[in-house]
């Protein structure tokens, strides 16, 4: 489970995906899938979470990685470049951004 502190020493990524309702299922399935068997395997991958909007348009995911250099070698492997691949195909458009924490509540 992410843990949002302004202290963690962790490298924050939030991506967010356009997509159809028809096809927010499949996407959905396709990150499920991407997280259990290849993510969440890789050196300095932390936690993340999924998360769909009511239309079904929009899925936000929030990851948490020990370095930045680990976010990006996942990135880099073939097997994530192929599953981008897929994940493209799902979607309008999607968007993986580097953030730090400012602050967090409660």
């Amino acid at each position: 489970m992410p843990r949002i502190s302004k202290d963690a020493r962790v490298q924050t990524v939030i991506t967010t995906f356009e997509m159809t309702p028809g096809t927010c299922q499949d996407l959905l399935d396709a990150l499920t899938d991407a997280y259990s068997e290849f993510i969440s395997k890789q050196p300095g991958f932390i936690a993340a979470g999924l998360h769909v909007n009511d239309a079904q348009t929009r899925i936000a995911n929030y990851s948490q990685w020990e370095r930045r250099e680990d976010f990006q070698a996942m990135l880099r492997t073939p097997e994530m470049r192929r599953r981008n691949r897929e994940i493209n195909e799902l979607c309008k458009s999607f968007e993986p951004v580097m953030y730090d924490v400012a602050a967090s509540f409660g």
